[in-house]
């Protein structure tokens, strides 16, 4: 199922200011990267209206930056609490936990500020590399693993693997390498970003997509490549990776 396009606009405008209102308590800058990054990704639209992450799922987002996510499922159940939430819409995702990983401490802080800790959202300054990863039912990771070498990639998606329940799902952001340009243009919008957000940038070890499906694939893992860059001059895919076996709890 599939959002009703007639009201979409309106119901995602009001999730939008209620996942960004979080944010004016954390700073300037938090409130209006919040505004921008949900208003204009469209991965954020897209795991909502494809019911990507569903209703009381463990959920564990990875190099989740200042907890946009988290902050999105949070203003999704208060719709839902509300009885503003669309009977065209999928199923709200309503009564998610959610852990967040990230490396950088500015954002973990501006995530704590803006939602606090909560039994329903952690955050966790750590390396995605080297950090647990609790049983999840899904696992979202949006542009982050280019951060880290190929070997190290293949290490964190086994993890991941291990960490998704019989049937869970990974949602996998990444930039197709073999899409020179709009690949060019997203490293250079990435670097940019990353120094405004006051961070070190870091090397970046792209895969054309081939490589990142053969790579899930063999983990044994069900691939869907879903362009994700409309709007934008890039080369990103939303990569749907469902574990074999029926689900779990």
């Amino acid at each position: 199922m599939t959002m009703d396009l007639a009201n979409e606009g309106a119901a995602w405008a009001r999730l939008l200011d209620r996942a960004s209102e979080p944010y004016r308590g954390a700073g300037r800058f938090a409130w209006h990267f919040a505004r921008g990054k949900l208003g204009r990704d469209p991965v954020f639209r897209h795991m909502l209206a494809a019911g990507l992450i569903p209703p009381g799922a463990r959920v564990l987002d990875i190099g989740c930056g200042q907890g946009l996510l988290a902050s999105l499922l949070r203003a999704c159940a208060a719709m839902r609490a509300a009885g503003e939430w669309p009977q065209a819409w999928p199923e709200a995702p309503a009564g998610t936990q959610f852990t967040g990983i990230e490396l950088m401490p500015r954002d973990v802080a501006r995530a704590r500020a803006a939602l606090g800790e909560a039994a329903e959202a952690r955050f966790v300054c750590g390396d995605m590399r080297s950090e647990a990863f609790p049983s999840s039912h899904a696992v979202v990771i949006l542009d982050v693993l280019h951060y880290v070498t190929h070997a190290e990639q293949d290490a964190v998606l086994q993890r991941v693997h291990d960490a998704l329940v019989p049937g869970g799902r990974l949602l996998l952001r990444v930039g197709d390498a073999a899409e020179s340009r709009g690949f060019a243009i997203s490293q250079w919008v990435d670097r940019a970003v990353t120094r405004v957000r006051g961070h070190t940038v870091a090397p970046v070890y792209g895969r054309p997509l081939a490589e990142w499906i053969a790579q899930l694939r063999k983990l044994g893992m069900q691939v869907e490549p879903r362009p994700m860059s409309q709007g934008t001059p890039f080369a990103n895919v939303l990569l749907v990776a469902q574990r074999s076996g029926a689900g779990s709890s």
